[in-house]
């Protein structure tokens, strides 16, 4: 019976046993050509460096060339062709690596290239990030290659950073494609969530797309398609709300509710009220709290 191939992490190929390794591409290149079609046990990131040719990752196909970076999580499928050419690096790791240092069982969660719904496993990243990855990539490859040093803490705060920053390229991409829906669903309920918990104190776009570890832009892409307004507005729309309610139901003084909106001073807040109404905070207190003809 025809099986596909499945290829095993190296644990103990530097001796003490490692779950990262960083690879030139030629280096697997005998094994892909024995099984062109094979799954492997672990997670794989590949920078490209040079070349053109056809790949698939999971049914997923794509002719990708220098700068382009596949990514496949563990028992997926990859299709190669019989005599590969292209040139790269190859990162590849076990998720015990990373989780024993952030004791967080769905850390890898966070990162939507690497979910098992993702629409693509497939990333562009632009030319100054091709730069850093390659940089990281080379690092870590000396570190590893260093027989003195193997450093794992070193390893996995590089490994992390690269994990960032290709977050950072699938936020950027404008590929065109449409979002992954379980994704979005994700990111739009930590949004709603991590803002209804703090608006009062945060009311920096920055500040929650940096928990949900996704760039600003992304996130109000996802918002602007889910919500269909920016993620700016949507906290400015719950600030309002609650400074709605606490000019009507406290006598609470404009100062007063501006220290606790966490606005930088009493104008400040006014400045934002009157945006939204037209008026500021004490006409429209007087306003609604007039008896109605």
């Amino acid at each position: 019976m025809k099986q596909i191939q499945l290829y095993k992490f190296h644990k103990r190929k530097y001796g003490a046993e490692l779950l990262i390794d960083v690879l030139d591409l030629d280096y697997i290149k005998a094994g892909i050509r024995r099984a062109p079609v094979h799954r492997e046990t672990f997670y794989c990131i590949i920078l490209v460096t040079d070349g053109h040719e056809e790949v698939a990752v999971n049914g997923h196909k794509r002719s990708v060339q220098a700068g382009d970076v596949i990514c496949s999580r563990p028992g997926e499928v990859w299709s190669w062709q019989p005599d590969p050419k292209l040139e790269g690096l190859v990162l590849i790791f076990e998720e015990p690596f990373l989780l024993s240092f952030f004791n967080d069982s769905r850390f890898l969660d966070r990162f939507a290239y690497l979910l098992p719904d993702r629409t693509s496993p497939f990333l562009q990243p632009d030319a100054a990030l091709q730069e850093r990855l390659h940089h990281l990539f080379s690092l870590m490859k000396a570190e590893i290659d260093d027989n003195r040093n193997k450093d794992q803490h070193i390893l996995r705060a590089m490994l992390y950073e690269t994990l960032m920053l290709l977050n950072r390229a699938e936020s950027n991409d404008d590929s065109g494609q449409p979002m992954n829906e379980i994704s979005v669903s994700r990111y739009i309920d930590g949004f709603t969530r991590a803002v209804e918990a703090e608006y009062t104190e945060r009311h920096d776009v920055e500040y929650y797309a940096d928990k949900l570890y996704i760039t600003p832009n992304y996130l109000n892409k996802v918002v602007r398609q889910s919500l269909g307004t920016t993620a700016k507005l949507y906290i400015h729309k719950k600030l309002f709300e609650e400074a709605e309610r606490l000019l009507v139901y406290t006598t609470l003084t404009v100062t007063e509710i501006a220290e606790r909106l966490h606005f930088d001073s009493s104008s400040y807040f006014v400045r934002f009220f009157r945006k939204q109404t037209g008026i500021t905070p004490l006409k429209y207190r007087e306003k609604k709290n007039s008896p109605q003809k």
